[in-house]
Order: structure tokens, then C-alpha cells, then sequence
């Protein structure tokens, strides 16, 4: 007799291929239509599956987790951040949580680059003239942005992205700055030109344009405040495709309308999908919708990983990628 398969629920659409291969692998639930879970949804699904495969939208926390069913044993988080699931609290009722890390390093750089050029080069405010039919022709004062080669990028957390963010700003002529917990290896410095600065402050006060890679931790949170934006120029701009939470956003809008720093771009913000609407208001800020790791290839990449993480659970063996207390 076969042993029978285990019971998959998945919180969101997931790429054809993925769904598809899951279907053929495990007795899943698909989610349909793509609409976030309710809590309750939630729930009935932890007390009735063996596997949970939530995504960042779902908030995992010690309560949910509290009431999951005994069947429950592993959480294979579609993505790479963990900070929405209490995993302090999964470990203790014997839930394994597994992640998708490195599978969005090359999209989520490409996309850091791109908030930079559109900050720098006000590009938005160029295609707004050009959607709304108010250009006229070349002006030598239009438009005027800044040029990036020269500039010295601060890279706050020189992981996996932000060394993937140094190489591409490398190829822009930038002079590469970071600040990180633990100093990178000499050849991986050697091979960015990279240079260390211990004090956060102090790299702040001398970089041009600051780019968030770090994880929400509580560490991290509110690490960009408003004491911190005073100490860099009036004419650095700030890009996060991280985590919002790592900046206190009231603090940066008042930093803007103030001209403490030229301008933001920002993929993430603070509340999740909560937008705040005095961000909206200020005119030199870029604003998009979570779109770092949003490519076709990333996405199925993301899901294979998910796949895998199961396949090896259900085999009896350790996820490839568990999370540990000691990555968090």
C-alpha cells in the first residue's frame, strides 16, 4: 500500500508550473480566486493540513499557531523573509518553518537599480509630462536629475542582494560603501571595492544615496529614524526593496517636505499595503507595488524551492531550507 500523500493548503495563486507539480506531488488545496486569506480561512486551514505554504501577506503569529491542528508539522513559507510567521512559537509545537532564500537576489538588485534611476533621473515625472501631453520639446533646464557615476552608494546590509546591488552599482561608476553586522570577507570587499564602515552614522553622514537591504528584525526597526536622516546631505536619496519596516516612514515624509534629503524610492513600506498618505503627497518619492522579486522566472524559482522544502519533509528528512533561531 502506498503511504498516503500529505495534505497541502496554499494560502495564494502560485504559478501554473508550481500548482500543477504540487497537484501531481501532494493532495493540495489550491487558492482561487488570488484574494488574501482571512484570518479565519487561515486557521481552519492550519487545523486540517500538513503543510501550510503561506506568503508574506500572511500573518502567522502565536495565536493562529496556538490553535493549529496536530497534523500541522511544517510551514513552507513562499518566500524568503520569515518575519510574518512566529517561528519562535512554530518551534515550540513542533511545527518546522522552511523558507525560499536566494532565489530573488537577481530581481530584487535589478529592481533596487531601477528605483535609483528613477529617483536620481526623475524618470516618473517625465513620463507623467509625456502621458498628460504637457511636454513641449528639449529644454536645457528640464528635468534636470543626477548623475550616478561618482557617487557614493551606502549599502545597509551586505548580504546576498546587496552584494548583487554593489556589482550593478559598480558597473554605474558608483563608489561602494556598506554598513553590516559582521564585516564581509576581505575578497568579497576586494572584489566590490567595497568599504566597511562600522557606524552606521558614519556612513550615513557620507553617502549619496542610501539602498536598505537588511531583514525586519527588532534590531532593524525604525533603524532609518528621524535622528539619523538629519545626519545625511540634503541632496542623498534613500531606495528600499527590503523591508519597510526597517524605516519610520512619518520621519522620512517629514524629512522630504523639510528638504532634509532629496528623495526616496520606496517598494515596501512600513504597514504592509497601508500606503500612508502623506508618502503619497510628497512629490520627489517613487512609490511601487512590491515588485522586487516579481518576475516569471523568480516566482517558479520561489515555488521549486517551496516543492523541494516538502518533498524532502515528506520523504522524512529535513527541509534543505529550515529556518533556525540562529538565522533570525
Amino acid at each position: 500500500m502506498p503511504s498516503p500523500r500529505l495534505s497541502v493548503v496554499v494560502t495564494r495563486r502560485l504559478p501554473e508550473p508550481v500548482e500543477t507539480r504540487m497537484k501531481e506531488l501532494f493532495d493540495v488545496t489550491l487558492r482561487d480566486p488570488d484574494t488574501k486569506m482571512s484570518r479565519d480561512e487561515l486557521l481552519g486551514a492550519m487545523r486540517n493540513a500538513d503543510v501550510l505554504v503561506p506568503t508574506i501577506t500572511d500573518q502567522i503569529d502565536a495565536a493562529l499557531i496556538g490553535q493549529a491542528g496536530d497534523r500541522l508539522k511544517l510551514i513552507a513559507n513562499y518566500g524568503a523573509g520569515v518575519d510574518h510567521i512566529d517561528v519562535a512559537t512554530a518551534r515550540a509545537r513542533g511545527i518546522l518553518v522552511s523558507n525560499t532564500p536566494g532565489v530573488m537576489t537577481e530581481d530584487t538588485a535589478d529592481m533596487v537599480m531601477a528605483l535609483i534611476m528613477s529617483v536620481t533621473r526623475r524618470i516618473p515625472e517625465g513620463i507623467a509630462s509625456m502621458a498628460q501631453g504637457e511636454w513641449e520639446g528639449w529644454s536645457p533646464m528640464a528635468f534636470l536629475g543626477s548623475r550616478l557615476a561618482g557617487k557614493r552608494l551606502g549599502i545597509l546590509g551586505m548580504g546576498r542582494i546587496g552584494q548583487a546591488v554593489a556589482r550593478r552599482a559598480r558597473a554605474f561608476g558608483c563608489q561602494v560603501h556598506y554598513h553590516n553586522r559582521r564585516r564581509a570577507r576581505p575578497e568579497t570587499e576586494a572584489e566590490l571595492e567595497a568599504t566597511w564602515w562600522e557606524s552606521l552614522d558614519q556612513m550615513l553622514a557620507r553617502v549619496d544615496i542610501l539602498s536598505i537591504n537588511c531583514p525586519h528584525t527588532p534590531s532593524t526597526f525604525h533603524l532609518i529614524n528621524a535622528r539619523r536622516l538629519k545626519l545625511m546631505k540634503p541632496s542623498a536619496v534613500i531606495v528600499n526593496a527590503s523591508r519597510g519596516e526597517v524605516i519610520d516612514e512619518n520621519a522620512l515624509t517629514r524629512a522630504l517636505r523639510a528638504g532634509e534629503i532629496a528623495g526616496a524610492g520606496l517598494d515596501v513600506y512600513e504597514r504592509g499595503n497601508e500606503i500612508n498618505p502623506r508618502l503619497r503627497e510628497v512629490p520627489n518619492v517613487v512609490l511601487l507595488p512590491h515588485m522586487g522579486s516579481a518576475t516569471i522566472e523568480g516566482r517558479i524559482d520561489m515555488g521549486e524551492k517551496v516543492l523541494i522544502n516538502i518533498k524532502t519533509f515528506a520523504d522524512g528528512h529535513r527541509p534543505p531550507d529550515q529556518v533556525v533561531p540562529g538565522q533570525l
